[in-house]
């Protein structure tokens, strides 16, 4: 999965933080890793819970060999992604280098849940002064459920809450991919649920089990955990920005797993802590200030338009769908005069309003115009048809609402009016 920002806190492993310095050439993985990273935070979850020291993988910014978009990056992930593990060649670690000589690499690894389970089989066991454990349980059905509905179905489109504008994977507006992350966070929440009330019957029956622990699985902590807790702090984070209240920002169930381990376990604290400091830095900034329904929301009087959509004022319907309505005009210029307008304005009082957040709905919008001006039965005949867009007083624009003229009927002459 990728993982987004920009910077990093000064340090260079797993015991000062983040880094910006050193590609860690001593150390027998580099891992290219930012602290906003969702993706990445998973990893660094399991670098601090199994105790791995930076002689064994050492964390450094992508900016240190030109950050994600550099030659040198994308000869290591074509993908432009992080977070990635650098692997050296055990090999050419006992070789005398020259100086100016390149690093032998063993293998470049993407894909933070790969990079994950690598770690996981190369540092199982005991490593010695209380490292390398726990093992985060990689064949747990329950856990690798949850990591792949997160890495399916979330990560895909959880940019909706905090990049400029669309699309987010399949969704061409920001309300829709919003609504998904969701949902799709109350499918997880489903799964949470029913693992608990498992360890609940379990330790009833005296079957042993999870016994009510902090994790998803109960004692012991899983990829489940690592892969849900990074997307989390996003979701909890963001959503109120767009006007879901804090506290039903995440569903029931994982917002109790999510406080639980967040103030009770000091390796997810650091995360989190991680996490949110970059965060602050991307609020500082103002990074919402320009994102539709955050920092722009659409204020404007509701106006006629509005009153037709819900049915208040009567009119001539001669098209609806879940996001446009075509009507006949009551004061027709023409045989056949029919308005189209979105049933969801959202900002688009006019046409210089449009944004990268409208390419979906403008694209509709002419749609419908189209299969408005193909139905002869509304007076539009084989000669065509002229679509106009009112925009601003000196055009005409009655009505803040943007809406297209579809009219037809007689032969339209030129210039206009």
């Amino acid at each position: 999965m990728s993982g987004v920002g920009t910077g990093g806190e000064t340090g260079t492993g797993i015991g000062t933080g983040i880094g910006t310095g050193t590609t860690g050439t001593s150390s027998r993985h580099t891992l290219y890793d930012l602290p906003v990273s969702p993706a990445g935070a998973r990893c660094r979850l399991v670098l601090y819970k199994k105790r791995i020291p930076e002689t064994e993988v050492v964390i450094v910014s992508p900016q240190t060999i030109g950050g994600l978009k550099s030659s040198e990056y994308l000869a290591l992930n074509p993908q432009g992604k992080m977070p990635l593990l650098v692997m050296r060649d055990e090999e050419g670690e006992e070789e005398e280098e020259e100086e100016d000589s390149p690093i032998l690499l063993r293998g470049a690894l993407p894909e933070s849940d790969t990079i994950c389970r690598y770690l996981c089989e190369r540092y199982a066991g005991g490593g010695g002064e209380g490292g390398w454990g726990p093992s985060f349980l990689t064949g747990d059905a329950t856990s690798n459920l949850v990591s792949r509905l997160v890495d399916t179905y979330v990560f895909p489109i959880q940019g909706c809450l905090y990049k400029a504008h669309p699309p987010f994977g399949p969704y061409g507006t920001r309300s829709d991919a919003i609504e998904e992350v969701r949902r799709q966070m109350r499918v997880i929440d489903d799964v949470v649920k029913r693992e608990r009330e498992r360890e609940k019957k379990n330790e009833g029956d005296g079957g042993g089990g999870g016994g009510g622990g902090p994790y998803l699985l109960g004692e012991e902590v899983s990829l489940g955990d690592a892969a849900l807790f990074a997307t989390c702090v996003f979701v909890k984070t963001f959503l109120p920005k767009f006007g879901v209240p804090e506290d039903e920002a995440l569903p029931d169930a994982i917002g109790e797993w999510f406080e639980g381990v967040r103030d009770g376990d000091a390796d997810f604290a650091r995360v989190y802590d991680e996490m949110m400091g970059a965060i602050g830095q991307w609020e500082t900034n103002g990074r919402w200030d320009s994102i539709h329904l955050a920092g722009l929301r659409d204020n404007d009087p509701p106006t006629i338009f509005d009153k037709i959509i819900s049915g208040d004022i009567p009119a001539s319907i001669v098209h609806s769908d879940d996001d446009v309505l075509a009507f006949r005009d009551i004061n027709p210029a023409a045989p056949a005069h029919v308005l189209v307008i979105p049933k969801n304005r959202a900002g688009l009082s006019g046409l210089r309003k449009s944004s990268p957040e409208h390419v979906e709905i403008l694209g509709k919008l002419l749609l419908v115009a189209g299969i408005v001006a193909r139905d002869t039965e509304l007076g539009f005949g084989d000669g065509g048809a002229r679509v106009v867009i009112n925009d601003g007083k000196d055009a005409g624009q009655e009505v803040p609402h943007l809406h297209l003229h579809v009219l037809g009927g007689r032969e339209m002459t030129w210039p206009p009016g």
